[in-house]
């Protein structure tokens, strides 16, 4: 029987205070670090505030307004409305009560929540960070083990430092070859989701391994990870190695010599090379082009080349009337070519693609062109300080002159929860993570895609496969 063990179990063994079964599969685990902000944390501070309980560490917390607030460019203090106002005003009182750090709306750190942990140098490799937010996923980038808890789960850490835990199996998709040019983290990961299925990593934390993974920037590993939870993970896990050390070492906050420590332990950080996972999954990079979704549900994707899917060549009943119901609510027809679909509004943004690698990309389509009549296109960095580095390039003139909306940081049009909404019926060619009926506004109709492939369609007005846009002199 072999000792070997992936880096999920080093991991969790690592923060398991003792174990709730005979078996060892729920375990009460000890969270390093979370973050809140104004929508999921209110009920479990009010919960504290009945129980008279304190927070155990405040300072392991940190409180992010990043969900209603609008992202105007000219924006103030105020929420758009009464209801976010009041989740904004009880947010602040929460942090002050209670001690915890909080990045208002006007702070000059704000942004969205994963993207402001990992910048601003709270996410180490080997953590673990609960969060009440199912993106938490994103923190596997870095080594770190992060995942979505709910309300009262967030009241319990932030009583005890601790949540009840189920363990979950192990899962390694390992990604061969390389990713062809104009071909992103992005896309990858839609493919994985098309592959496997929306369930298809239900009870696993995924490692994503590979030559394909070891070559991807560190952006791109957080937009594979963040997007995990998409086919159903509740964690997800890249080994960490010197793209990730570089990345901390201005961040982290350390001294040369705790540096120096930290690192050696952090390359210990991976699996044993006779670990055993419970599935595997190969992916050949080299087959995978730009992807988008033509349905309401991240699993339903297509190359940009392909056709919306036939019904009537489905044999399972309900799977037919999943499609059905896709196809009449994103308003297509069976058999339409996805490079002919027409676009309404262009969204760049969101915790998953709002990165600077992410602008970059976006601005090396953009430049010299201009947004087709009748599209709204909007901008939205994805936390002040990559606001900030993306107009130190210049990147805000190149979108600005194009007719692109240079918006401040926020979730914004990601979720329908402030001002930034699509009407009904409107098509939008998105950067995000999730393509529900109504997610981006009642009626909305949402293709996800890479930040290239958003701009694509912005400038051309329908998508399309970016690599037919060379970059503009």
């Amino acid at each position: 029987m072999t000792s070997a063990m992936t880096l999920y179990d080093k991991i969790v063994d690592a923060h398991r205070v003792g174990d709730l079964d005979a078996k060892g599969r729920q375990v009460l685990l000890y969270v390093d670090r979370t973050v809140l902000n104004e929508y999921t944390s209110p009920q479990a501070f009010s919960a504290l505030r009945q129980a008279g309980r304190a927070v155990w560490r405040s300072d392991a917390a940190l409180g992010v307004v990043d969900h209603v607030n609008p992202t105007a460019p000219n924006r103030g203090a105020d929420m758009p409305d009464a209801g976010g106002q009041r989740q904004t005003d009880y947010f602040a009182q929460n942090c002050r009560d209670f001690g915890i750090r909080l990045y208002d709306v006007l702070h000059p750190l704000q942004g969205i929540e994963h993207v402001v942990m990992p910048e601003t140098g709270r996410v180490l490799p080997g953590m673990v960070l609960a969060a009440g937010d199912s993106h938490t996923t994103t923190y596997g980038a870095l080594g770190a083990l992060g995942f979505g808890i709910g309300t009262s789960d967030i009241e319990h850490y932030l009583a005890t430092q601790t949540v009840i835990y189920r363990r979950l199996r192990s899962m390694r998709v390992r990604v061969e070859g390389a990713l062809a040019l104009g071909v992103t983290a992005k896309d990858l990961v839609m493919a994985l989701i098309r592959d496997i299925g929306a369930a298809g990593a239900m009870g696993f934390a995924i490692e994503f391994a590979g030559p394909a993974i070891e070559a991807m920037s560190l952006e791109g590993r957080m937009t594979i990870c963040n997007m995990a939870v998409e086919c159903g993970a509740r964690g997800a896990l890249v080994a960490p190695d010197e793209r990730v050390f570089a990345y901390l070492q201005p961040r982290a906050g350390l001294d040369a010599d705790l540096w120096g420590l930290a690192v050696a332990h952090w390359r210990t950080l991976r699996s044993d090379p006779d670990a055993i996972f419970d599935r595997e999954v190969v992916i050949h990079a080299e087959d995978i082009e730009p992807m988008v979704t033509w349905g309401t549900s991240p699993d339903q994707a297509l190359p940009i080349s392909g056709r919306v899917p036939d019904p009537a060549g489905e044999t399972d009943p309900g799977a037919r009337r999943d499609l059905e119901r896709a196809i009449a609510y994103m308003g297509l027809a069976a058999g339409a070519r996805m490079d002919a679909i027409p676009i309404d509004r262009a969204f760049i943004g969101s915790c998953t693609n709002a990165r600077l690698e992410d602008l970059q990309a976006a601005a090396a389509v953009v430049r010299g062109r201009r947004v087709a009549p009748g599209v709204r296109a909007l901008v939205v960095p994805g936390s002040s300080l990559v606001r900030q580095a993306a107009e130190a390039e210049g990147l805000h003139r190149i979108f600005l002159s194009a007719g692109f909306e240079w918006r401040q940081s926020g979730c914004s049009m990601c979720l329908a929860m402030n001002d930034d909404v699509l009407a009904p019926g409107e098509r939008c060619a998105s950067s995000t993570n999730r393509n529900f009926e109504g997610r981006q506004g009642a009626g909305g109709r949402t293709h996800l895609m890479s930040p290239a492939m958003v701009a694509a369609a912005a400038v051309q007005g329908r998508l399309t496969d970016c690599r037919n846009l060379t970059p503009e002199a």
